[in-house]
């Protein structure tokens, strides 16, 4: 299993449940061909850089994640398929302290979400 991340880009023309429902494909896609997502970020809308097909905006979300190498070549072709998405990019951690930085961002994200969940699980309990 290689360390890998994905950034995709959505129309910005859909509403959010149709986001959410690209976004959860997306996921889907990874999961189905073996992989184990580690972790995600919603980076939300974003103005582009250049216009995309006359799109001026973009949503962005990146995907961190574990699989074998074979299934890349699937994953990739089922996000060229999806029209939904405007620009995906796929990005492998390869060297030593490539992986180890995957690892210790990925920790670190996952740790400083627990913080953030038993804090407000604590604000619930108090109320």
């Amino acid at each position: 299993m290689r360390h890998y991340e994905n950034m995709v880009i959505v129309k910005p023309t859909l509403t959010a449940e149709e986001i959410q429902s690209v976004i959860n494909g997306v996921e889907e896609v990874i999961t189905s061909n073996g992989g184990q997502i580690a972790k995600t970020d919603a980076m939300g809308m974003r103005k582009l850089a250049y216009p995309i097909n006359k799109n001026e905006r973009g949503y962005f979300y990146v995907i961190y994640y574990t699989v074998a190498p074979s299934a890349i070549a699937e994953i990739e072709r089922r996000f060229r398929i999806n029209e939904d998405l405007l620009r995906f990019v796929t990005i492998k951690y390869e060297k030593n302290n490539e992986v180890k930085a995957w690892n210790q961002f990925v920790t670190k994200t996952n740790k400083g979400a627990a913080a953030t969940e038993a804090k407000e699980e604590a604000e619930v309990a108090a109320e």
